[in-house]
């Protein structure tokens, strides 16, 4: 008998993430990041004339490829305002995996170009590294630690019942307060 993948499963049935799409003040300044510092190379290029409702727009999309065959996507629209801010940690970061040597590869590559690196943070099953990228965005590289299968497996860790403590704590503090 053939099965289609997810079928009896319990898999939601999404293959993989194909791309996230951001902002961009200058789809360039972007590039030069991306594919000459970050090393992803830009796959796709999509200039946009007209919105799929037939309204007139000038947007170039662009897509840079990660070795897992996703992408990083983004949309330059000098013609539709965008607050650019930089952004905290907690607010909005791209993470991306790496091997630990590369990490510490990328960590002297950015301070060998007077870059503001954070890190190494130790997460317990992740080291990982913090930058900025020339939108604002906060990129985190992040190397799993050996244990990162264990700790990411929610048949042993203690995922759900964290978050079902922090509801029940963050509902208690504000009828509280």
């Amino acid at each position: 008998m053939t099965t289609t993948r997810g079928q009896g499963s319990g898999i939601s049935g999404i293959r993989g993430l194909h791309h996230n799409a951001y902002r961009c003040r200058d789809s360039e300044e972007t590039r030069r990041f991306y594919e000459d510092f970050l090393g992803l190379p830009l796959a796709a290029s999509l200039l946009i004339e007209t919105t799929k409702t037939g309204r007139d727009c000038l947007h170039l999309h662009t897509f840079y490829k990660l070795d897992d065959g996703s992408f990083l996507a983004f949309f330059e629209t000098p013609d539709a305002p965008f607050e650019f801010k930089e952004q905290h940690d907690f607010d909005l970061h791209i993470a991306l995996e790496v091997t630990y040597d590369h990490m510490l590869a990328m960590k002297a590559k950015a301070e060998a170009r007077g870059m503001e690196v954070r890190g190494i943070s130790d997460h317990d099953f992740i080291h990982s590294i913090y930058f900025r990228d020339p939108n604002g965005y906060v990129i985190e590289l992040t190397a799993p630690m050996p244990n990162h299968a264990e700790a990411t497996d929610n048949t042993k860790n203690r995922a759900r019942a964290l978050l079902d403590d922090w509801q029940r704590t963050k509902t208690q503090a504000a009828k509280t307060s």
